[in-house]
C-alpha cells in the first residue's frame, strides 16, 4: 500500500519552496493527524520508506518536487570533498568551472555570490544557504514520531512501533547533524505540527539533544535487515552508533572542556559496533565494486540510487569530476579536477605498499595532478555510455565500516591508548595490503588522520574532517585552507544564511563570518 508514500511526497510539495516562507511553518493536510491514513504496518512502512526519499531529495534535488536528472545539486561533492580540499581545476576542464578552486580556497563569497551564473543555474549553490528542505524531512519525522506510538492494529507489533520510530529519529537526526556541520548554531524542535517562530541554538546543546535522542532509538533498531534491499539504505544499529560517533567527535571539537567524556562515549561506542553479531565486515578490496554499488555487510547508511528506475545522482556525484573514457562517453577525454601531487604523495607514500593505490585509481597518474587523474573507486555500471552525465550507478555512501574504525582509532588516540588505537587503524590497513603502524603520541594522531584520507576520499568526509579536528587553524598542516582563529570562531567553516531565512522568524541570526 503506497498511499502513505504519497502523502509525504504530497505533503513535501505543499510546504513552501522559498527561504521568503516560514520555513518552520508546517500546515500539513489535516488528515495525516488522522487515523483515516494511520490504520497498520502497511501504512506506517510507506510513510517511513517516505522519510527516506525526502531526505535523498534534499541532498539531491535542488527542487524537491523534481523527477530524477531535472536538477543536480552536488551536496556532498561540494561540502565534504572539494570545500578547503587541496583541489586543482586541470587545464583541459572548460574555462565555467573554475568552482573548483574557489571551493579549494572557501572562497565562498564569490561562489555564492558573485560566481559564474552558471552556479546558480545548474549546481543550485544558494540551496547551500537554505536549510528549508532539511526541516521538510524533520517535519515529516515528527509526524511519525508523535502518530506511530498510537496506532492500534494487530499487524503492528510494538517492536515494530520502536523500530520505524527509532527509524525517524535516525533521519531526524541525521538532518540535525548535517545542519550542524552546514551552518553551526541552527533551530532545534522537535514537536509535530509546530508553526512557530524559533532562534537558532547553540550547536553544542543541539549535538547533545541529539545524542541523548539516539539513545533510545539505537536499541530499538536491528542490527540488520533480512530483506537484502533494506541494508544499509534503512537505519541499522551501526547507522545509529556511527552517526553518535560522529556527533561525539564533533562535540570533543566544539565543548573542548568535556572531549575526554565525548572520547570515552566514542570508545564506548566503537566497543558496542564490535558486537555485531556478525552483521559487518570489511570486505575485500577486490569486491570494491560491490562496496560502493552498495548494500553490503560494510555499509551502514547509504544513499540509493538505481539508473534503471531513473534514478541518477548525474552530475552531482564526485566521480563526474575524476572519470573520463572509456568510463564516461567517448568525447570526454580529462578528468576535472585533481589532486595536488604534493597531497597525494602524502597520503600514499610511494615506497610504502597500499593496494588502494591500484584497485581505486590509475596508478600512473596517481602523483602527476591534470588531466589524466583518475578515480577508479567508482567506476562500477552504466546506464548508457554515450551519455555524459550518467555516472556510476553507486549508492552515495554517507557511512561505512572503515569510519567506525577510524573514529574509533581517533578517541582512543585522544585518550593516550595508542595500543588500542593502532589495533583499530591496522584493521582497516590491512585489508588494503598495507604496513601495520607503529607510531605513537602526535604522530599516530596524525597518521589516523591521513589513514582517514586514504580511505575516505570521494566520500564527503575531507571538510568536516579538518574542521572537526581544527587542523584549518593549524599551521603545521601543510595541506588545504587555512584560517586564524578568530576566523573560525567567527564561522569560516559554516556555509552562509540566506537573509531571507529571517522573515517571519525575525530571531534568526545570520553567520558572522559571512557579513
Amino acid at each position: 500500500m503506497k498511499r502513505i508514500l504519497y502523502l509525504v511526497i504530497l505533503f513535501s510539495m505543499l510546504l513552501p519552496m522559498s527561504g521568503c516562507n516560514k520555513f518552520l511553518s508546517i500546515d500539513p493536510p489535516s488528515s495525516l493527524s488522522g487515523n483515516n491514513f494511520w490504520r497498520n504496518k502497511n501504512d506506517v512502512e510507506g510513510y517511513v520508506n517516505g522519510l527516506y526519499l525526502l531526505f535523498r531529495s534534499a541532498v539531491f534535488r535542488a527542487d524537491m518536487t523534481a523527477g530524477a536528472g531535472s536538477d543536480e545539486f552536488p551536496f556532498f561533492a561540494w561540502s565534504g570533498d572539494m570545500r578547503g580540499a587541496p583541489i586543482q581545476k586541470n587545464p583541459g576542464a572548460y574555462s565555467g568551472r573554475t568552482y573548483f578552486n574557489l571551493l579549494a580556497r572557501n572562497d565562498i563569497k564569490s561562489l555564492v555570490g558573485n560566481g559564474s551564473p552558471d552556479y546558480k543555474s545548474l549546481f543550485h549553490i544558494l540551496r547551500f544557504t537554505q536549510w528549508d528542505r532539511f526541516f521538510k524531512v524533520i517535519a515529516s519525522a515528527n509526524i511519525a514520531i508523535d502518530v506511530i506510538p498510537q496506532i492500534s492494529d494487530p499487524s503492528l507489533s510494538d517492536a515494530d512501533k520502536k523500530r520505524y520510530v527509532g527509524e525517524a529519529v535516525f533521519v531526524r537526526n541525521l538532518c540535525y547533524f548535517f545542519m550542524v556541520r552546514l551552518w553551526g548554531d541552527v533551530p532545534y524542535y522537535t514537536k509535530p505540527y509546530f508553526t512557530g517562530s524559533l532562534a537558532r541554538e547553540n550547536k553544542i546543546t543541539v549535538l547533545k539533544n541529539l545524542l541523548a535522542d539516539m539513545e533510545t532509538a539505537k536499541e530499538n533498531l536491528p542490527w540488520t535487515y533480512t530483506n537484502p534491499s533494506q541494508i544499509a539504505v534503512r537505519a541499522m544499529k551501526g547507522s545509529a552508533i556511527v552517526l553518535m560517533m560522529h556527533i561525539n567527535m564533533w562535540l570533543a571539537c566544539f565543548d573542548g572542556d568535556n572531549k575526554n567524556q565525548y572520547y570515552d562515549n566514542v570508545d564506548k561506542l566503537g566497543v558496542q559496533m564490535d558486537q555485531n553479531q556478525g552483521n559487518y565486515e570489511l570486505l575485500p578490496l577486490t569486491r570494491t565494486k560491490e562496496i560502493f554499488k552498495g548494500r553490503t555487510k560494510e555499509g551502514l547508511f547509504e544513499i540509493p540510487q538505481n539508473v534503471n528506475y531513473g534514478e541518477s545522482f548525474g552530475w552531482s556525484a564526485f566521480s563526474d569530476n575524476v572519470l573520463y573514457a572509456p568510463y564516461k562517453n567517448h568525447a570526454i577525454q580529462n578528468s576535472y579536477m585533481s589532486y595536488l601531487p604534493a597531497f597525494m604523495e602524502k597520503v600514499f607514500p610511494k615506497e610504502v605498499a597500499d593496494n588502494r593505490r591500484s584497485v581505486w585509481y590509475v596508478e600512473d597518474y596517481l602523483y602527476t595532478g591534470g588531466d589524466k587523474f583518475m578515480m577508479l573507486k567508482f567506476a562500477n555500471v552504466y546506464a548508457n555510455d554515450q551519455a555524459e552525465d550518467v555516472n556510476p550507478d553507486d549508492n552515495q555512501t554517507v557511512f561505512r565500516l572503515p569510519d567506525a574504525y577510524l573514529l574509533h582509532a581517533e578517541a582512543l588516540a585522544e585518550l593516550g591508548k595508542d595500543a588500542e588505537a593502532r589495533a583499530k587503524v591496522n584493521l582497516v590497513r590491512t585489508r588494503a595490503g598495507a604496513p601495520n603502524l607503529t607510531t605513537s603520541g602526535q604522530d599516530l594522531k596524525n597518521d589516523i588522520f591521513f589513514e582517514r584520507c586514504r580511505e575516505f576520499m570521494g566520500e564527503a568526509h575531507y571538510w568536516y574532517d579538518v574542521v572537526r579536528t581544527k587542523r584549518i587553524i593549524n599551521p603545521l598542516y601543510e595541506f588545504g585552507y587555512h584560517c586564524t582563529v578568530d576566523q573560525f570562531n567567527a564561522g569560516a567553516w559554516t556555509w552562509p544564511i540566506d537573509p531571507d531565512n529571517r522573515i517571519n522568524n525575525p530571531g534568526i541570526t545570520l553567520n558572522t563570518y559571512w557579513l
